[in-house]
């Protein structure tokens, strides 16, 4: 039996921190149930007013459905520490470039987190190791720490 996996991250901006993630994994949002055109105009429907909280979650999701949706929750509290668990966004992977070539991957990951750097987020520092290989370690606009590879 397979089972579907969503990755779930706290924050206090659902809806941006959801723009820079799908900046990061090449997503798009998740589009609005039937028949509504827009998110917008599914809480309008909902009686949702425009100046209530109209952003206590977002979803995005590949658009090509292979990978795991993206769910984004309101909460109140901050991170205060280190990420006991983190993603890896595997970019000089799904750009062909092979695993013994450590300068090209670390050349794609600066590449990368350059773009996210422009979005909002912040290189922390980078790794190149013999052993371990090469990525780039970025934190998202709220803190969240990830590997760009």
């Amino acid at each position: 039996m397979a089972l579907d996996v969503q990755i779930v991250i706290d924050c206090h901006g659902p809806r941006a921190l959801g723009a820079f993630w799908i900046t990061a994994l090449d997503y798009i949002e998740e589009p609005p149930p039937t028949p509504f055109a827009s998110w917008d105009e599914a809480m309008d429907a909902w009686g949702i007013p425009v100046d209530g909280d109209r952003d206590p979650a977002y979803a995005i999701v590949d658009p090509e459905g292979r990978r795991p949706r993206v769910f984004f929750q309101k909460v109140p509290e901050g991170k205060t520490v280190k990420n006991r668990v983190h993603l890896d966004i595997r970019y000089s992977e799904s750009r062909g470039i092979p695993m013994d070539d450590r300068a090209a991957r670390l050349a794609a990951a600066r590449e990368h987190a350059a773009t996210l750097v422009a979005a909002g987020g912040t290189v922390l520092y980078e790794i190149d190791d013999e052993r371990e290989g090469a990525w780039v370690v970025v934190a998202d606009p709220e803190g969240n720490e990830f590997c760009v590879a």
